[in-house]
């Protein structure tokens, strides 16, 4: 079969014939129909830092994506050829403490499609029958292939109740502007947005964004609060990675509120952390989407 593989540890990818992978006892084939980029195989396309840390050569890349069922294992009993699928692309060891105690996307053992396992930018997959995720006949194939990062805007937004609540947004690229449209579906009352592209700002409204911020044109958060004559937040979702992104969000925050970090932010900028103590901030790291809430919560 065909297949992207970064074949060796330089930037590039490089098109391949490989093998076709054979089902494990308890394992599927998905023949893939669709797969998305996510900003991960960018990353390792360029081979930064991380993924010079992370990726052992050669190894397929690619982790969104959806396809149906070619092949089983002999051990695979609730799934069938030709069934529609989406995947789970975090392996989970299932005998960990945090496995065993229902939080199998904190497992101590975690596996990455794409990362560690050959992933999805080839025409098969190999994955365990119990990562495979039947897909509603209502759900279309392009939606499907972008389940993973809907995963993640789906964490980030519903870690914290929404309803009647001010919701601020940092970052409304493609997983921000999933959140918004979340949070406006689960019921928040306002929800601001900041980003420094106008595209993203534009889509940001369409999604639901009550206002959008544009700190690039001298625009601030604090403007959004007066404007919406609140005493500040009560949800904050951090996207962007982006310090004086979170560090506006701290200051535009209600006391006693909650926020969600997706953002991957850097480990070496000056945290303000007398005000997240002083106005008793709950903050929550987010990675990839609980196993299996979430995903119950997508559909």
């Amino acid at each position: 079969m065909k297949a992207l593989v970064k074949a060796r540890p330089e930037r590039g990818l490089w098109m391949q014939e490989v093998p076709i992978p054979e089902p494990g006892l308890n394992d599927v084939i998905i023949k893939i129909k669709k797969s998305a980029i996510c900003g991960t195989d960018l990353n390792i396309y360029r081979w930064d830092e991380w993924s010079r840390k992370t990726i052992k050569t050669p190894m397929i890349i690619g982790h969104e994506y959806m396809g149906t069922i070619e092949k089983m294992g002999a051990g695979v009993t609730n799934l069938k050829p030709g069934e529609r699928v989406t995947g789970e692309g975090h392996l989970a060891c299932g005998h960990c403490r945090n496995c065993r105690r229902g939080k199998e996307h904190v497992c101590e053992n975690t596996v990455g499609v794409g990362i560690h396992i050959d992933g999805s930018f080839a025409e098969y997959l190999k994955i365990p029958a119990s990562n495979a995720i039947p897909l509603d006949s209502r759900i279309p194939d392009d939606w499907a292939a972008i389940m993973d990062p809907f995963g993640n805007a789906t964490h980030t937004a519903l870690s914290f109740p929404l309803i009647g609540e001010d919701v601020l947004i940092t970052g409304a690229g493609l997983i921000g502007g999933m959140a918004i449209a979340i949070a406006r579906f689960a019921g928040a009352r306002f929800i601001v947005a900041s980003d420094l592209s106008d595209y993203r700002l534009d889509i940001a409204k369409k999604m639901g964004a009550t206002l959008t911020v544009n700190p690039s044109k001298g625009e601030k958060i604090s403007d959004a609060v007066k404007l919406l004559k609140i005493k500040g937040f009560d949800i904050g979702m951090e996207m962007s990675g982006s310090p004086d992104a979170f560090v506006e969000m701290i200051s535009n925050m209600y006391n006693g509120s909650s926020i969600s970090l997706l953002g991957i932010l850097p480990s070496d900028f000056k945290v303000p952390w007398n005000e997240i103590i002083f106005k008793a901030i709950t903050l929550k790291g987010i990675y990839g989407r609980e196993m299996w809430e979430t995903w119950y919560k997508m559909e």
